[in-house]
């Protein structure tokens, strides 16, 4: 395998963004919903990890209409890398970044009376009105008015006559649990009921939005005005969509890689690594890696992971450090400094599912991939550059 760092001086530790994957699961998402539905692309948390703005570049090439981030600081920098469409800032904002958001046209989530006020008098003191969403919290207890409060800042927000209600939203807690549908067609009930009460109070609602990855692909009475999906458009999804999802070819983007920096032989016996928790049944030929629990593989892979070397599957040995991992290379036929590794992605004919690796690690695909450290460079592939 071509190394994306090949003649660089750097540490050779690094992760490779597939931006056709990322254009191709896009369309993916696009085919399933009606042509009038619009997309926001999530690309908070740095897009998963991946990057936002190289992220957010491509998918506005696709044709997503919005941007959904998690705070303004993360939309001044889309707008800083010249992303143009609408963004969405799902938190809100802090009291002292109104004046940003008008100036660049960030359109915050509220759902506090007094953010409300604080926008609106920012607007007014510029002579302009300004466009807010709304969360309605339907159940995930989180962000967002409640749902059976919502009558009374509805009435609340038509006094503030610079401000304008574009959106309402909300959050399924579990769209993607069997055991939680009901559930699900609660909120969605909530949500509806909601919509209508702003309704009867004067708002035009123009964008309602409720579909995450999970109801994107099996709720289409979820789809409303918008859908926003986050980790599908990264090619996550099998441990986040509903197990009654019809099968669909979304493409990983991303692949974790570094190198071998040492062999050396153990004899059998011998104990490997901090807190000696592996010893050596037979002699062992073992491969030391430039990547450690720093830069986003977890500690809690050790005596568990494994990886590609040479189109062949290799075992960590011994515990994780910061910097370090050992694998053991034993059945690796000439195995040699240098030698490609990947941690999780696709490599020649086999691949290492992120959903597996999370799984092993007891968590979630989407932690695994905003985990890795930024000192692990993102390198971007994609035909379009090549």
């Amino acid at each position: 395998m071509a190394n994306a760092l090949e003649g660089s001086s750097a540490r050779p530790t690094w992760v490779e963004i597939d931006l056709d994957a990322l254009a191709w699961n896009f369309r993916v998402v696009r085919a399933r919903i009606a042509p009038q539905v619009r997309i926001l692309a999530a690309v908070k948390a740095d897009a998963y990890g991946h990057g936002a703005v190289a992220c957010a570049r491509r998918l506005q090439r696709e044709g997503a209409d919005w941007f959904g981030v998690a705070t303004v600081e993360e939309g001044l920098e889309l707008r800083r890398a010249g992303i143009a469409r609408p963004i969405l800032c799902f938190g809100g904002f802090w009291f002292g970044q109104e004046d940003a958001c008008l100036q660049h046209e960030i359109t915050p989530v509220i759902h506090r009376l007094d953010m409300a006020a604080a926008l609106e008098q920012a607007a007014r003191a510029r002579a302009t009105t300004v466009a807010v969403h709304v969360e309605v919290d339907t159940g995930m207890g989180r962000l967002g008015v409640r749902y059976d409060e919502v009558a009374e800042f509805a009435a609340a927000c038509r006094r503030l006559e610079s401000l304008r209600i574009e959106g309402l939203m909300t959050h399924f807690a579990a769209a993607d649990e069997p055991r939680r549908d009901e559930f699900t067609r609660q909120q969605i009930a909530r949500f509806r009921h909601a919509v209508e009460v702003f309704r009867a109070h004067g708002h035009r609602i123009a964008l309602q939005h409720l579909a995450n990855s999970a109801a994107t692909f099996a709720l289409p009475e979820a789809h409303a005005d918008m859908v926003r999906p986050g980790g599908a458009l990264y090619g996550l999804w099998r441990d986040v969509l509903h197990p009654k999802t019809k099968p669909i070819d979304l493409r990983p983007v991303m692949s974790f890689r570094t190198r071998v920096m040492l062999l050396k032989r153990i004899p059998r016996g011998e104990t490997l690594g901090y807190g000696c928790t592996f010893k050596a049944p037979c002699e062992m030929l073992i491969a030391v890696l430039p990547v450690g629990y720093h830069d986003g593989y977890m500690r809690v892979l050790s005596n568990r992971g494994k990886v590609i070397v040479r189109g062949k599957l290799a075992p960590v040995v011994g515990r994780i450090s910061m910097d370090l991992t050992l694998i053991d290379v034993s059945r690796v036929d000439g195995a040699q400094v240098g030698d490609v590794v990947t941690l999780w992605g696709h490599d020649g004919k086999l691949s290492i599912p992120i959903e597996d690796v999370a799984q092993l690690a007891g968590t979630l695909s989407y932690e695994m991939t905003c985990g890795v450290s930024e000192r692990v460079p993102r390198i971007y592939v994609s035909e379009e550059v090549r």
